[in-house]
């Protein structure tokens, strides 16, 4: 059976470039590994296929030879190479830093010196104010995590013990095994990866290393802030395994609702029921700012519903910034309820007098539907 075209495996095109063809490799390879598709017989063969494509394409010499002679480039040794290979080592340093970016997690975890794994990072939601995000806030927060062992120092072995090194993996934390077609490299299960055995465990933490633990931390919220900020308080996450430095907190901020202010970015916008009397005659009106004062506004005579006024550098604080965003006020003019009856008849003796002067925008929309009916009519 013919072997497919190199580029086909990979699903490029031939002028692809290495990041395309990396990037086409990576998706492939995660689809197709042996381990994830332990009941898929044809996974193996599929996976030898991508390694093969891609062991000629990533290296330029390869590629040209297979360009201009296609897979008979490396028969009979014509190539200088081995496609495909027998085992992972084969691929070059190449390969192996690719599988590390892809299978570093899934094969144990993120590791560091040693063989020890990076403590994992944790999440804190915290809800503040429209107000504390204006103005930043200073606050502390108290966390369940895990923490070293005071009494083993986080070694996991007991007071005047030290761990040894694993025979299973000669203090790799590492092991090799035989795949198939495949040599694969694993975390040792004897020692968990890490490339000692600890043979007398402390007893306060039972060898772990690590204990539960809640923690008060102090965290600067700063002015400015919006929905979703994220705060990374480095090293506050949970503990390492032994020489392992810690994972990281996130605090993810959400701004809660505010019964008088929306915001919009460093804008604010304010809707202000203005009484009809003042509406229609004007004057001055005092509107609430985000800092907790007052500002005063002049309303023109016969403002509108919708009419808005610019208050520049009263709206929020901007991020690391001395700036600040404006706040928009929008009239909403009053229509009066419960009225007296010496109202009433002030009103009314009012309407007998209305005019299209008065009211222009009524007078001028239905005098536009009259026209409009006229024209039906016809």
């Amino acid at each position: 059976m013919a072997k497919r075209d190199f580029y086909e495996t990979l699903g490029v095109d031939r002028g692809a470039d290495e990041g395309a063809l990396k990037s086409a490799y990576r998706k492939l390879a995660m689809k197709y590994h042996p381990d994830r598709n332990p009941d898929d017989p044809s996974a193996e063969a599929q996976f030898k296929e991508l390694n093969e494509a891609y062991d000629v394409l990533k290296d330029s010499q390869k590629r040209a030879a297979y360009d201009r002679f296609g897979h008979e480039a490396f028969e009979n040794g014509m190539g200088g190479g081995r496609p495909g290979g027998a085992g992972f080592e084969g691929f070059g340093a190449g390969f192996s830093d690719i599988f590390d970016e892809m299978f570093g997690d899934f094969m144990g975890g993120r590791r560091s010196g040693g063989g020890a794994r990076r403590g994992a990072d944790l999440r804190y939601n915290m809800n503040i104010g429209l107000e504390e995000a204006f103005k930043g806030r200073q606050t502390e927060i108290r966390i369940p995590s895990t923490v070293n062992c005071d009494d083993c120092s986080g070694s996991g072995a007991k007071a005047g013990s030290q761990p040894v090194s694993c025979k299973a993996c000669q203090g790799r934390g590492r092991v090799r095994v035989q795949q198939g077609f495949f040599t694969i490299e694993r975390a040792c299960s004897t020692c968990g990866g890490a490339g000692r055995v600890i043979e007398n465990p402390c007893g306060t933490c039972r060898g772990n290393g690590r204990i539960q633990k809640e923690k008060t931390l102090s965290v600067n919220i700063p002015a400015g802030v919006e929905d979703g900020t994220r705060i990374r308080l480095a090293g506050e996450g949970e503990a390492g395994g032994p020489s392992a430095p810690p994972g990281d907190l996130y605090i993810f901020l959400a701004i809660e609702e505010h019964p008088i202010f929306k915001r919009d970015g460093a804008d604010i916008y304010c809707r202000v029921p203005l009484q009809m009397t003042t509406a229609a005659l004007g004057g001055q009106i005092e509107v609430p700012t985000v800092e907790g004062a007052r500002a005063r506004i002049t309303v023109n005579p016969g403002t509108q519903t919708g009419t808005q006024f610019r208050l520049r550098g009263k709206g929020m604080s901007v991020l690391r910034s001395p700036a600040r965003g404006d706040l928009y006020v929008e009239a909403v003019v009053e229509t009066p309820v419960s009225l007296t009856r010496k109202q009433k008849q002030i009103l009314e003796e009012f309407a007998e007098t209305n005019s299209a002067t008065t009211s222009p925008q009524s007078t001028g929309f239905f005098d536009r539907v009259r026209d409009l009916w006229e024209d039906l009519k016809d």
